[in-house]
């Protein structure tokens, strides 16, 4: 990864003629203002993705669906948001970021709106796809607005810790919200979120620049890699989201896959051909950006994987209320928000290729800590070491990723490089949930006794630790990568040979 270094600076919280922010101080109230309006929005993302897990059941008895139609409920949302985040992060580029946040924002109230109300399974599963459609849009432009408003170094570092922070917070305060708005009644896990999206479009009105206007005002859109790519990235996240029902080795999900590999190889020969492609390849001869990438598709899908194997244990096999899931999750949400005011500077202190592997560590020793489950593990020996690696792997990994994924790349790019981290996290999500899903059925073999459910269990979780592995292994690579780049350019340095003929002793020597 790259190590963020701090830009220079005259005077805190100056303005470039770009209209970029330098600086960590004296920030205006307005900036405040325009980065709270944005952290809401990626709260409220992250937030839906993990929220849902626990109402699960609830939904299911009152609308009456079958265990795969329930799985749309969360796969729904996944599908949208992880098969339209390149298209809304280039959307951004070339739109106008500020436009398209209000847009997708709004989106995302009335979709929210809706979901509380409706009656129907369908149309449940409907409204979260259209949130996850909303979310794909949303995520790539509030994080581009940051990038383009914060220069890179001391500012941005700032800025995207408490952003990226606020996204973390979602995702492991999720299961949190989830319980206690559960004891009072599934709809309000749909509804909660309407009110603070509603006031945050509101702000954004106001608020947001509208400087950030589309940068390229001619030259045409990559009509035919936008459809192969999306079409690659929905099929895709389909297939293996529908792959535990199917079959992974069905006629079906074969076939599924191979159409997916025959749009990807249609899509990247567009890129390389195309004039004004939708993802620009050459961004991934930034290592950095390329290795965040993949640790991000690796901690993140470990953590799906992860919560989805820690509800169901909880609460099939040692009967876990909602409310009891709730404050169980709570020290991990509480460490990631309590940390997001002071990763900045740690940041700026310390650089994300140091960071960033100590994040993912923490998270990989939180997976096999939990290897240690049984029929009567206890909250303190098990749960509650977990939940504090959590919250510290989140609150240093998540920043870090996102910053090391937008540094080094130009601002008419921002939009695209905001997608393709997003991207991987959600892609990511699902891969690694549904492998997770088949691990634990065929495990368990279906069964509902103690000791076939931690037959499923813990080969699961064995997994997740090893994909979690990979993530530190490559973050670790960035880190010695970096080190002997930092030595190599140190030793290239000249050492400037000393003129003793033109020393000040020998000047004054020659004057007398």
């Amino acid at each position: 990864m790259t190590t963020a270094q701090p830009s220079p600076t005259t005077a805190p919280a100056e303005t470039s003629d770009s209209g970029s922010v330098h600086g960590d101080e004296r920030w205006s109230p307005r900036l405040w203002g325009t980065l709270i309006v944005l952290c809401a929005a990626l709260f409220l993302d992250s937030l839906d993705v993990s929220m849902v897990g626990v109402a699960l059941p609830s939904i299911g008895s009152d609308l009456h669906l079958s265990t795969s139609a329930l799985q749309w409920v969360v796969s729904g949302y996944v599908l949208g948001y992880g098969g339209l985040l390149l298209l809304g992060g280039r959307a951004a580029d070339l739109l106008g970021r500020r436009r398209v946040f209000l847009i997708a924002l709004a989106v995302f109230a009335g979709a929210s709106l809706l979901g509380g109300l409706v009656d129907d399974g369908g149309l449940l599963i409907a409204t979260r796809f259209l949130k996850g459609i909303a979310a794909a849009f949303t995520a790539p432009a509030g994080l581009s607005i940051i990038t383009t408003t914060f220069a890179e170094g001391s500012a941005r570092n700032r800025a995207l810790s408490i952003y990226t922070t606020c996204g973390a917070s979602g995702f492991s305060l999720g299961l949190v919200l989830s319980g206690l708005l559960t004891s009072a009644g599934w709809r309000w896990t749909f509804l909660m979120p309407v009110p603070v999206a509603l006031a945050a479009l509101v702000a954004a009105v106001r608020l947001l620049p509208r400087r950030h206007s589309p940068e390229r005002a001619s030259g045409g859109y990559d009509v035919a890699g936008a459809i192969t790519g999306t079409g690659a990235l929905l099929l895709l996240v389909f297939t293996v989201t529908e792959a535990q029902s199917a079959g992974w080795a069905s006629a079906r999900t074969l076939l599924s896959l191979l159409v997916v590999a025959a749009l990807a190889a249609a899509f990247l020969a567009i890129e390389q051909r195309t004039d004004h492609p939708l993802v620009r390849l050459g961004i991934f001869r930034n290592g950095g950006v390329s290795r965040a990438n993949i640790v991000a598709f690796t901690a993140i899908g470990s953590y799906a994987g992860f919560q989805f194997i820690a509800t169901l244990y909880l609460q099939r096999l040692l009967h876990w209320s909602a409310l009891d899931m709730a404050l169980g999750f709570l020290p991990a949400g509480a460490l990631v928000a309590l940390s997001a005011p002071r990763m900045g500077a740690i940041v700026d202190r310390l650089g994300t290729t140091r960071l960033l592997p100590l994040g993912v560590l923490a998270l990989t020793a939180a997976f096999a800590l939990f290897l240690r489950l049984d029929e009567h593990s206890g909250y303190v020996w098990l749960v509650l070491p977990s939940m504090v690696l959590l919250g510290a792997g989140f609150a240093l990994a998540f920043p870090s990723v996102n910053i090391a994924a937008t540094n080094g790349v130009p601002d008419d790019e921002q939009g695209l490089a905001s997608g393709l981290v997003n991207t991987a996290v959600q892609v990511g999500s699902a891969v690694v949930l549904a492998v997770v899903t088949a691990v634990i059925t065929a495990g368990s073999g279906g069964g509902e006794s103690p000791q076939e459910q931690l037959d499923g269990y813990r080969p699961a979780l064995l997994l997740v630790t090893a994909v979690s592995l990979v993530g530190l292994l490559v973050a670790l690579a960035g880190t010695v990568l970096d080190r002997r780049r930092e030595r190599a350019a140190a030793a290239a340095v000249p050492v400037p040979d000393y003129d003793y003929d033109r020393s000040p002793v020998a000047e004054v020597l020659v004057e007398r």
